[in-house]
């Protein structure tokens, strides 16, 4: 499946029906690198699922922040697809607060939700838990803006 046909079938729906697996499609290569387990979709709202992986850590053998960063925001740009708009958003803003680390094997989830949707700039917030949801290893906040998608 391409992304043009991602765009254009109903992107909530199409997560939904992934929920338990991997994401295998994707516009994001990103996101396919990440390798995520969709856990739940909903209108403004995802769970995924990763496993950290080593080529994911830092020296000191925990999840590097710069991937933290990019699961929140590649989470949080997952998020805007659940209301199949025909368009994409692009992050003008992102925030990060790390307060405990993940190690190599740790399994982690992402959870977000949609603050407030205007008609061209959306809030969005992205927490990453341990497993088991007991321990807020970071959490994160995006503004992004309503564009289109540009080719190179």
């Amino acid at each position: 499946m391409s992304t043009a046909t991602l765009r254009k079938d109903n992107s909530l729906a199409l997560l939904q029906q992934t929920q338990g697996k991997p994401i295998e499609v994707s516009p994001s290569p990103f996101m396919l690198w990440l390798k995520p387990v969709v856990l739940h979709a909903e209108q403004g709202s995802l769970s995924f699922q990763y496993v950290v992986r080593k080529e994911m850590t830092n020296p000191m053998g925990t999840l590097h922040g710069g991937v933290i960063a990019g699961i929140v925001d590649d989470t949080i740009g997952a998020t805007l697809f659940t209301f199949n708009e025909q368009h994409f958003y692009t992050t003008v803003s992102l925030a990060i607060d790390y307060f405990l680390p993940a190690r190599h094997c740790d399994i982690i989830v992402a959870k977000t939700n949609v603050i407030k949707k205007g008609n061209r700039m959306v809030n969005v917030s992205c927490e990453i838990w341990n497993e088991d949801m007991s321990k807020l290893l970071a959490k994160g906040t995006s503004n992004l803006l309503k564009t289109t998608l540009l080719k190179c």
